[in-house]
């Protein structure tokens, strides 16, 4: 593999700057927007709330509205996105409007009490399918200075209260057990709002307190990291590979693979660091390597709980053993990923073991063979995973249903058939 690509825009960010943006309520061009099926869903649901969103490709334009909310009288989908529906949710909550959210079957099985528990004690009304959508939101009344201590650490549900009180104007302090991804305290600062974040020990508190945010014209969105490392991995298992990736989110709450990856060996380079929306960017040169397994850090977890499935493969044909544990989160993503991990290193025959809260993978130096399909188990991040492994294969790897893949990173096929692999309209 060999070449030089622009890193796609961050799924995460996108879909947090169009709710934000459309409760500034202004005209402000985003650049970079990842055009892909989780964040168009989270814009299809603003746009059935009264925002005014117009998309060309990788260019959204926000408009200022007269009135900046009111009632759906459709139904909010958020097809198989987990991120638009805890947001969009609290964003609601927030609002005080009567809706129905809905998903695809997948985000349909998906946890959601972690969200509507604390979103009722802030004073949300709140009915469900037993925690799980659909979901209807029938009024609210958000109580001021709400304190919330998670009892699990999670991005998406302190961004979700977050939001619920950025939208009610009022106070919030949530705890955290271990630091998450920071996006939503960013994106609150770079628009003047009034957002302090403490640390002690690995526990993080987050102080919000109400004020009008200030509307900028535009906003920038790094490349996505995660969707980065699938060409980093794919760059380190290949033979005599030099890659450059431009515009990489290097967020220090989201960016923990890359230190993962050099203890294991990885010849990663980062170039032309600078700050952009309030996030760290830059360029990463990556090199072949030859990687040694090792035990994951308990406390970097969810920092990479994303990442997982593709540090898997990683280390399938690293040196050695590599650990991964404290990650049960990974029961509850798009698919039980642990298992959907196990079931295709199985069909490669790479030696593992899986825990209720991890794995074992014992990597090899030789080409893996497989004359069974792999199932993607309907999730992105499994299929792509699993399609990068084929570059150590003897005949290729077969991997079933990967329309998925267009929920994150639609152009996957394309950019790494650009670098050299060789993937085909079949999977």
């Amino acid at each position: 593999m060999s070449g030089e690509i622009v890193c796609p825009g961050d799924k995460s960010i996108s879909q947090r700057i169009l709710i934000i943006g459309s409760i500034l309520n202004c005209d402000m061009e985003i650049d970079g927007f990842l055009d892909s099926a989780d964040p168009n869903s989270t814009l299809n649901a603003l746009n059935e709330i009264g925002a005014s969103i117009k998309k060309d490709q990788e260019k959204v334009f926000l408009n200022k509205r007269n009135i900046p909310f009111h009632e759906p009288v459709n139904d909010l989908d958020l097809g198989n996105s987990g991120t638009g529906a805890r947001l969009i949710l609290g964003l609601i909550s927030g609002l005080g409007l009567r809706s129905k959210l809905i998903g695809d079957s997948s985000l349909s099985n998906r946890p959601m009490q972690r969200v509507i528990k604390p979103l009722i004690q802030m004073g949300a009304k709140i009915d469900s399918n037993k925690g799980k959508l659909p979901i209807f939101t029938l009024d609210s009344k958000i109580s001021n200075n709400f304190q919330y201590k998670m009892p699990i650490a999670s991005a998406q549900v302190k961004s979700c209260l977050l939001l619920t009180a950025l939208a009610s104007e009022n106070n919030i302090k949530v705890i955290e057990p271990k630091i998450t991804r920071d996006h939503t305290e960013r994106m609150i600062d770079y628009f003047g709002g009034d957002i302090s974040f403490k640390q002690k020990a690995n526990i993080g508190e987050i102080n919000y307190k109400f004020h009008n945010l200030t509307p900028k014209d535009s906003y920038k969105v790094a490349g996505d990291f995660s969707s980065a490392t699938f060409i980093i991995v794919a760059t380190l298992i290949s033979l005599n590979s030099e890659v450059l990736i431009k515009n990489v989110g290097l967020n220090k709450t989201r960016s923990g693979l890359l230190e993962i990856l050099k203890m294991m060996g990885a010849n990663i380079q980062i170039k032309n660091k600078k700050i952009e929306s309030n996030e760290e960017v830059g360029d990463i040169v990556v090199k072949s390597s030859k990687l040694i397994g090792v035990q994951v850090p308990k406390n970097i977890i969810p920092n990479i709980i994303d990442e997982i499935p593709i540090l898997s493969i990683a280390a399938a044909f690293a040196d050695g053993v590599t650990k991964i544990s404290n990650a049960s989160e990974l029961r509850v993503k798009e698919s039980d990923r642990l298992n959907a991990i196990s079931n295709g290193l199985s069909k490669l025959n790479i030696i593992h073991e899986i825990f209720e809260d991890g794995l074992n993978i014992t990597g090899t130096k030789e080409k893996v063979d497989s004359e069974k399909k792999i199932n993607s188990f309907n999730d992105h991040r499994i299929a792509m995973s699993f399609l990068i492994a084929g570059i150590r294969s003897k005949k290729g790897i077969s991997v079933e249903n990967c329309k998925n893949i267009e929920t994150s990173f639609p152009n996957f096929r394309n950019i790494m058939n650009s670098l050299g692999m060789k993937i085909d309209e079949k999977n």
